[in-house]
C-alpha cells in the first residue's frame, strides 16, 4: 500500500518565485509541489499539497489529515515562531510531521531561530530550498532514518 503524503504551506509561501526570491528561491509554490510530487513516485507514494495564509484552516487541514495521511511536511512560515496552536494541532493528530523551511531559520533574523513546533516534530530541515521538502519526503516515506 503506498504511502499518502500532505505537504501543507502556510502564510505568504504562496508567493513563492516573487517573493524576496534571494531568500526563497525562484520556484514557484505550484513548482514546489509538482517537484514533490515527482520524487514520491521513487517512493511509491502519493502527494497532496496545501495552502492557506490562515492559521485555522492550517489547524482545521491538520485535524483533518488523520485517518487519511501517512505523514506530513509542514513550513508553517511565520506561524512556525508563535503558533502554539498549530503545535497543539501537530500533538494531537499523531501523525509524522517534518517541519521544513527554504531558508536556514538559525543563519536569519533572531526571532526567526525558535520553533515552537520542532518539540512535536519528528524531524526540522531548513536551509536546502526544494531540497528541505525533498528531504522530509525521504523521512516519511520511511528511506531516510530520523
Amino acid at each position: 500500500m503506498s504511502k499518502r503524503i500532505l505537504v501543507m504551506n502556510g502564510p505568504n509561501l504562496n508567493l513563492l518565485g516573487i517573493r524576496e526570491p534571494g531568500i526563497y528561491g525562484t520556484d514557484t509554490l505550484e513548482s514546489l509541489c509538482e517537484q514533490v510530487k515527482e520524487a514520491a513516485t521513487a517512493y511509491g507514494a502519493t502527494v497532496d499539497c496545501f495552502q492557506s495564509n490562515h492559521e485555522g484552516a492550517l489547524i482545521d487541514a491538520l485535524h483533518a489529515a488523520m485517518g487519511v495521511y501517512d505523514g506530513i511536511i509542514l513550513n508553517a512560515g511565520a506561524y512556525t515562531h508563535y503558533s502554539y496552536a498549530i503545535r497543539d494541532a501537530i500533538a494531537a493528530i499523531k501523525l509524522p510531521v517534518v517541519e521544513v523551511h527554504l531558508s536556514d531559520i538559525h543563519a536569519r533574523e533572531p526571532f526567526r531561530h525558535v520553533s515552537v513546533i520542532e518539540p512535536v516534530c519528528v524531524a526540522q530541515i531548513s536551509g536546502l530550498g526544494v531540497g528541505s521538502y525533498l528531504k522530509a519526503l525521504e523521512l516519511v516515506c520511511g528511506e531516510e532514518t530520523i
